[in-house]
């Protein structure tokens, strides 16, 4: 069954099967049809379906962010020499644990 839309002698739109068009109905084109029928402002105005707004996934960002930690000077000053000197603070834990033991 192929359905088609048309047109009567009045200007009315219908969807009818292509075998039930009769002789003073004229057949037009589906985006003839939405507009006559109003169906493509009803579409435009609530706009079914699609997303909402901002739904999406969350951006990437290429780098960690940056975070804050009130430290003291000689904390900060140890920061920078074991940064500067490439320690591994790993390593350093790992001494500073077994000399509380």
């Amino acid at each position: 069954m192929q359905y088609v839309y048309v047109k009567d002698s009045e200007g009315f739109v219908f969807k009818k099967k292509a075998s039930e068009v009769a002789a003073n109905e004229k057949i037009i084109s589906e985006k003839e049809y939405k507009k006559k029928s109003g169906i493509a402002l009803y579409e435009k105005k609530f706009g079914h379906g699609g997303t909402r707004e901002n739904a999406g996934r969350k951006t990437k960002f290429s780098s960690p962010l940056k975070f804050q930690i009130r430290v003291t000077k000689e904390e900060k000053d140890f920061l920078s020499f074991a940064r500067d000197k490439k320690m591994d603070f790993t390593a350093l834990m790992n001494i500073a644990m077994k000399a509380d033991l």
